[in-house]
């Protein structure tokens, strides 16, 4: 298979499956407090799957603006995959959970309400994380806390043109390792001044989009030297694996973004299972519904009385949903040239 082939059939639809469904059931342990789920935390991490996430995002979309005929073409893309989806969840959740308020009515669809919906359509989602009234009973409060991400996913977005820029104009392996470094040096900062100051606003500062950017930037490295990496890939997936490995019990931080990004990437290129997203690409749906989906099942204490039939119960209903999100919205939304649409036959 010629890079090219490769570059057009690979696993990323399955792998951002896969990291959705991660945090989905990892959330239904967290959110619920329930402990016979405990061990589902004690396999799976939310953590890693987000950061792969943001791996594919580099390789990806660094891709898509390379192949876009101009930046209103690759703005349109990103806009029409991400918008039409996440406005309609937020719009959903503020309308339609009233019914599980404690507020009346009048008392729901007021200021904080605005203040939801305002800072949420803007992906400022921590100006204002809950709704009047709503999940106070729960464990946790938000409403869907694991839209976070997504603003720095925009931001990503809106930084790749400035970037390519700099790839064009100095050296581009340079610009990516500075960056990536940088990157790193943040997250440590801020670890750093978390364990000598005691704050949980270190934390917080860590996980935006300085301290992801190592990640976003290796995986625009392999995609821009996806050549070079083919014709070594399983020696450097071994040598991921076996970082990451190490990683596990001595910290590595400046190794584990890069290692994580080899294996993912070398999941994501070789080994092909076929056209896992020729019925549709469910993931995102998965990861921007299933949050609000186990609030609702935690507040209405839907089978709390057998935890492991309410982790199948929250699975299908957040997986019904991607599916309608999906056929309903983002698939209408898309550009005719979108790579789901060709897989899917659609359009």
């Amino acid at each position: 298979m010629d890079a090219g082939e490769r570059l057009s059939r690979n696993n990323f639809d399955l792998l951002r499956f896969l990291f959705a469904g991660t945090v989905c059931l990892v959330h239904a342990h967290h959110l619920s407090g329930y402990e016979p789920l405990a061990a589902i935390s004690a396999v799976l991490s939310s953590q890693v799957a987000v950061e792969a996430f943001f791996v594919i995002s580099g390789f990806l979309i660094f891709m898509s603006y390379e192949r876009s005929s101009s930046l209103r073409s690759y703005a349109e893309k990103r806009v029409r995959r991400i918008y039409p989806a996440y406005f309609t969840v937020v719009v959903l959740c503020a309308v339609g959970l009233v019914a599980l308020s404690s507020r009346s009515p009048s008392e729901y669809f007021s200021a904080g309400w605005w203040r939801y919906l305002a800072a949420n359509l803007t992906f400022l989602n921590f100006l204002q994380h809950s709704l009047p009234g709503v999940f106070d009973g729960n464990p946790v409060q938000a409403v869907n806390g694991a839209l976070w991400t997504l603003k720095i996913e925009v931001m990503f977005y809106v930084c790749v043109p400035a970037f390519v820029v700099l790839f064009r104009k100095f050296n581009r392996l340079a610009v990516i390792g500075s960056l990536y470094l940088l990157s790193v040096a943040y997250a440590l900062l801020c670890t750093r001044l978390a364990q000598e100051t005691g704050s949980s606003l270190y934390p917080v500062l860590g996980r935006q989009l300085p301290g992801q950017l190592s990640f976003f930037m290796a995986g625009a490295l392999l995609y821009y030297y996806h050549v070079a990496f083919a014709r070594h890939a399983l020696p450097l997936a071994v040598l991921a694996a076996a970082v990451l490995v190490v990683h596990h019990y001595w910290h590595l931080p400046v190794l584990q973004p890069l290692a994580l990004a080899v294996l993912v990437v070398f999941f994501g290129l070789f080994l092909y299972v076929g056209r896992f997203g020729r019925y549709g690409d469910f993931s995102y749906g998965i990861y921007i519904v299933h949050f609000p989906v186990i609030q609702c099942f935690v507040q209405l204490g839907l089978f709390a009385d057998s935890p492991w039939l309410y982790l199948v119960a929250v699975t299908v209903a957040t997986l019904l949903g991607a599916i309608a999100l999906w056929h309903l919205v983002e698939k209408r939304f898309l550009v005719r040239s979108s790579h789901y649409l060709r897989v899917t036959g659609g359009g």
